[in-house]
């Protein structure tokens, strides 16, 4: 009984240890993911996303998606901002279409219907996004894959894992201790 005592006090010396080892080079990181994922969850609520403007003239008939681009373009190149769209949300039913652009965060909201620029803002919630998945690294860098995303991603991933078993353990241990005392 005393050995197997020991024996269950060692391996749980065992996993504190490993805990701590990785505990303490992640805690920032599993600190970034904490926040950023708490800020993206409100996202709506402070709005870190442009809200959808609608359009004021829905009896027109819609412009083509060439006309939309165009506009988007010339907007953004009058701002001195890079004109590489990302994408383009088009959301016929609410007559407007969302230009996102691939070397900053600008959403450009046009009318469907006018081809008219109902707002020009930040969309915060994508820079959060990016911090949060680790591809804020590779846009700043301008990696076309993403290596730093993936190492990021799986170290953080594998290291919550790591304690979330550990720290499993390290709950366990003690009870079987006590359980064998008494």
């Amino acid at each position: 009984m005393k050995q197997k005592r020991k024996q269950l006090a060692k391996t749980s010396r065992t996993y504190r240890k490993l805990h701590r080892y990785v505990a303490i080079p992640l805690v920032f990181f599993m600190f970034l993911l904490g926040a950023t994922g708490l800020l993206l969850t409100w996202k709506e609520q402070f709005q870190f996303k442009p809200k959808t403007h609608a359009s004021s003239s829905n009896t027109l008939s819609l412009i083509s998606l060439d006309i939309i681009r165009d506009n988007a373009i010339k907007h953004i190149e009058s701002l001195n901002l890079s004109p590489e769209i990302n994408r383009i949300d088009y959301r016929p039913n609410k007559g407007v279409a969302k230009v996102r652009f691939e070397n900053h965060f600008t959403e450009i909201q046009i009318d469907c219907y006018t081809g008219e620029v109902l707002s020009v803002k930040q969309r915060t919630a994508d820079i959060i996004e990016m911090i949060h998945d680790g591809s804020i690294m590779d846009f700043l860098f301008k990696n076309q894959s993403t290596p730093f995303k993936l190492f990021y991603s799986t170290i953080t991933s594998l290291g919550l894992m790591l304690l979330s078993f550990s720290g499993f353990w390290l709950w366990l241990k003690p009870k079987q201790i006590k359980r064998l005392k008494d």
